[in-house]
This record gives structure tokens, C-alpha cells and sequence, in this order.
């Protein structure tokens, strides 16, 4: 995600967006660039005009679904700290090939997002 929101950041600064661009954004927020995430990132954006990509893109979610749900009191679990720390436990136990396959994932969906 860092690397989109690398070559947003120099689009929006009216700079052409190259490997070296992203490469200094990233190191310059403490990121480690992989060249070849870079270079299938400006490959993917060659030819897409990303102005016309930003207004034709939809939300991936909607605002209201973003305000938490009121639960009542009894609806409660009566243990709350041993649920949150269970699924603080499972948050932990994801692994780094796990990031890494989301992370593809969610670069192969670049493509249908701008052209």
C-alpha cells in the first residue's frame, strides 16, 4: 500500500512518478522499497491517466459502516479482557508470508483499479 500511496503522493506534487521517486519517498518513511515492487508498480501505472482513474474510483467502504455499533450492556461478553487479549494472541500469530501474499494480492488488484 505504501507504494501507491508513494507515487499518489509524488502525482499530487505534479512530479513524474519514476523508481527513483517512490525508492526515495520510501526510504524517506523509514521503508525498505523492493526494486521489483517498484518496477511492477510503474509498469502497471504506464499509460493510466490517474486523475480520470481517482474520479471514476468508489469507496471501499461506506462512511456509515465505519461508526461502531452500540451493543447493550448484557450482550457483553462477561470476560472482556480475556476476549481482547485472545484476539490480540491471534493478530500476533500472523505470519510474514501471510503480509506478503496480501500485499500481492493487493497489487494484482492495482492493475483493475487504474486500467
Amino acid at each position: 500500500m505504501e507504494y501507491i500511496y508513494a507515487a499518489l503522493l509524488l502525482h499530487n506534487s505534479d512530479v513524474e512518478i519514476t523508481e527513483d521517486g517512490i525508492t526515495k519517498i520510501l526510504k524517506a518513511a523509514g521503508v525498505k522499497a523492493d526494486k521489483g515492487r517498484v518496477k511492477a508498480l510503474i509498469s502497471a501505472l504506464s499509460g493510466v491517466d490517474i486523475e480520470e482513474a481517482m474520479a471514476q474510483a468508489q469507496p471501499a467502504y461506506a462512511p456509515a459502516a465505519m461508526a461502531p455499533a452500540a451493543v447493550p450492556a448484557q450482550a457483553q461478553p462477561a470476560s472482556a479482557p480475556e476476549a481482547a487479549e485472545t484476539e490480540k494472541k491471534g493478530k500476533e500469530e500472523k505470519t510474514e508470508e501471510e503480509e506478503e501474499e496480501a500485499e500481492e494480492a493487493g497489487m494484482e488488484g492495482l492493475s483493475a483499479l487504474f486500467g
